[in-house]
């Protein structure tokens, strides 16, 4: 059966560039999502996030009459789950020894959005990054919502053909501002719940991914994209505390770590502020709150990393009280501090689970005089964030008395900012 109806559940950072590659492929893509403003932005051939070149192909997509964006899931062949797992109750510094649990309610409540209009042949895919199980959970979900289809269930792995939907597992493996080109290029894992919807999955991805298809069950594709980021995670929380070493010892980090990797089977990590983003401050959760006995490494690794932040803040009070005394004249609302960078990474404008953000946002509530911030990528703050004003570069440069470069975004790059009180989280200035 081939797929000529694609549903795209979650139109975010992944969904809209997933179901845009689909439609450039002239299939009929059908997105769906909560958000008003992102349907109807998305209708008008125009995109509600920041991402090279996607803007284009969503425009000749919406053009040619091949995507579409509703608010309710439609019938299709094939629907695509990527909407957001994050933690219940969480803060935005996990900075103690909890272990956050994993939310799965926006999974949930999109598979029983889906269930309505689901029929035999269809094939359902999770591309959220999830928690071990958490795909035959969806499955169960959807058996509930409709006891009149056959899903497959754990330890089904070579069921054969009496199965009504198909249901597996592939998570993205993307960088942000490289999307487009990744979702074509990269290898895809494809972890069916048996061995039928790992080919009917793998049918679907080669509609337009040039990558290897590389299949396995579901189980080890959730833990494979884990695995990868908390990788990650490991690596960077080194390059973090070896920062907070060589700051204790009155050494050069960044001179130290491009001497080490000179050595040829060492590449040390660059340290910065903490770690940001929907994958890399998140995923390695995922495997402590199920194994917290077994995860050792990992959950340091992610203690390290979240108490950054505030060892970042400690030095800008640090910085505070030497102005001070080198003005004596001059109290704390005097002090103008200017924050480079709010974003997770450089050079995009996605803003969740940002250290940068949180660190400036925590130094604004903490400061009795201006704080100023500096994103390129962005236009406006978000609602929430309204203790910060934005502000141009030059404007910064020019009257804070007090520099934080946070993320290095292209722009900061080659600029030579001369002063007493600077605090460099990145090493380029």
């Amino acid at each position: 059966m081939s797929f000529n109806t694609i549903s795209v559940i979650g139109l975010g950072y992944i969904g809209l560039p997933t179901a845009a590659m689909f439609a450039s492929r002239k299939k009929k893509v059908i997105g769906v999502d909560v958000n008003q403003h992102a349907v109807d932005t998305i209708n008008r051939g125009e995109i509600h996030i920041v991402e090279p070149d996607l803007d284009m192909i969503v425009h000749a997509a919406v053009t040619e009459g091949f995507l579409k964006a509703t608010l309710t899931p439609e019938p299709a062949d094939a629907f695509l789950i990527a909407v957001p797992t994050p933690f219940k109750n969480s803060n935005e510094n996990q900075g103690d020894s909890s272990i956050p649990e994993p939310d799965l309610s926006y999974i949930q409540k999109a598979s029983e959005a889906i269930a309505p209009v689901l029929k035999k042949g269809d094939l359902v895919i999770l591309e959220s990054t999830s928690p071990v199980g958490a795909t035959e959970q969806m499955a169960e979900w959807l058996a509930q919502a409709r006891p009149d289809l056959t899903f497959p269930s754990p330890n089904q792995e070579h069921a054969g053909d009496n199965i009504d939907v198909n249901v597996a597992h592939c998570p993205e493996r993307v960088l942000p501002g490289h999307v487009v080109r990744e979702l074509v290029e990269n290898d895809r894992v494809i972890g069916g719940m048996t061995a039928k919807c790992s080919a009917r999955a793998v049918e679907l991805y080669k509609t337009f991914v040039q990558g290897e298809c590389v299949i396995t069950n579901a189980r080890t594709a959730e833990m494979a994209k884990l695995t990868e980021n908390s990788c990650r995670d490991v690596q960077i929380a080194f390059a973090n505390e070896l920062s907070i070493i060589c700051d204790k010892l009155n050494i050069d980090v960044w001179e130290l770590i491009s001497l080490a990797n000179r050595h040829p089977r060492i590449n040390i990590l660059q340290p910065g502020p903490g770690v940001g983003g929907h994958c890399i401050a998140v995923d390695p959760w995922f495997i402590v709150s199920k194994t917290p006995e077994e995860a050792q490494i990992i959950h340091t690794a992610r203690k390290v990393n979240d108490a950054k932040p505030q060892w970042v803040i400690n030095k800008v009070k640090l910085a505070v009280a030497d102005f001070l005394q080198a003005n004596p004249t001059k109290t704390a609302k005097d002090v103008t501090i200017a924050c480079y960078g709010l974003a997770f990474k450089p050079d995009i404008d996605d803003l969740r689970e940002s250290p940068a953000l949180n660190i400036t946002k925590q130094i604004a509530e903490l400061h009795s005089g201006s704080v100023i911030a500096v994103e390129p990528n962005i236009d406006e703050l978000p609602s929430k964030v309204n203790t910060l004003q934005l502000s141009k570069f030059e404007t910064a440069k020019n009257t804070a008395d007090i520099h934080l470069l946070l993320v290095d975004h292209k722009e900061f790059k080659g600029i030579s900012v001369k002063s007493n009180y600077l605090i460099d989280t990145k090493g380029i200035w």
